[in-house]
């Protein structure tokens, strides 16, 4: 059993959390808003009042908080991690966020003596319900295999793919992908239902071949039935994909289709769909047709 504090208790954190106190281990959580708490509390663990309570006598310190800021903040922020949380402490932060800021980050921590992972997540809010993310884990060798019993309780592809900050590089391309995918598959739907096909039959043959994808198997019932409930929020992918547009600058790397993509999801959430799944980028090709429903 080991004592974790957890920081962010929101669609993916919440369960998260609650996967590592029903293994066994003492967790202590953080959130903003209170109520998020509740059920952590019922699979045994303690809600806390601030990250000072959560972090106090913590081995491990996990973070899922949505953006490179917030990071900033409950780590290195006045009264934060740095500032409350014992010497020696492994912290996981969950987060997607840039990966300059990861190494940056990380660079602090050791200074402070804590040791940092960057360790983005991919999976979506079915995945982290189902224990089954994928973790891609920047950091030192030895912290990672120290993490590695917290990483296998939230996670089922669990990598280390290198130093400080690889972890947020190899979510970034992770994002790009995704994005590409869901625009892809929008497109499709939207181009089927054009020509009166049945469409869900379409999906089902598509998804068979070489066409097939998780993205087609995760978001086809979203667009389907234009049901976009959150999983994903279109503002988060609209974040990833500012960092993909600008560490490839950085990197002197061409992205022509993520650059694409990234104005596609821009358009989105300028048209008010921020809070919906990113899923609804088909609300966006329609748009564009002229085919967008008014019970969209």
């Amino acid at each position: 059993m080991t004592d974790i504090a957890f920081i962010g208790l929101g669609i993916m954190g919440s369960p998260m959390a609650v996967h590592l106190a029903r293994a066994g281990h003492q967790v202590t959580a953080y959130a903003r808003t209170e109520a998020k708490a509740a059920p952590l509390v019922a699979a045994g663990g303690r809600a806390a009042a601030s990250i000072a309570d959560a972090v106090k006598g913590a081995e491990v310190i996990c973070l899922m908080v949505p953006d490179s800021p917030d990071v900033q903040d409950v780590l290195a922020g006045e009264g934060g991690v740095f500032d409350s949380a014992q010497p020696g402490a492994l912290i996981i932060d969950f987060s997607s966020i840039r990966p300059d800021v990861a190494v940056e980050l990380g660079k602090q921590a050791a200074r402070r003596g804590f040791r940092l992972l960057d360790a983005p997540v991919s999976g979506g809010e079915a995945g982290a319900v189902a224990a089954t993310l994928s973790i891609m884990v920047g950091g030192s060798a030895g912290d990672f295999a120290e993490a590695q019993p917290i990483l296998g309780t939230v996670g089922k592809t669990v990598v280390h793919v290198g130093p400080s900050g690889s972890g947020q590089t190899v979510k970034a391309a992770n994002q790009l992908i995704v994005a590409a995918n869901i625009q892809a598959l929008s497109e499709a739907v939207v181009f089927l239902e054009a020509y009166g096909v049945d469409t869900e039959a379409a999906l089902r043959v598509l998804g068979g071949g070489l066409a097939g994808s998780k993205v087609l198997d995760q978001k086809q019932g979203n667009m389907l039935s234009r049901s976009f409930t959150p999983g994903f929020r279109i503002d988060l992918h609209h974040k990833d994909l500012g960092i993909v547009t600008a560490a490839a600058r950085e990197a002197g790397v061409v992205v022509p289709l993520g650059a694409l993509v990234a104005q596609l999801m821009a358009a989105a959430k300028a048209n008010g769909d921020g809070g919906l799944d990113h899923s609804a980028l088909l609300r966006g090709v329609e748009r564009l047709s002229g085919r967008a429903k008014k019970e969209n």
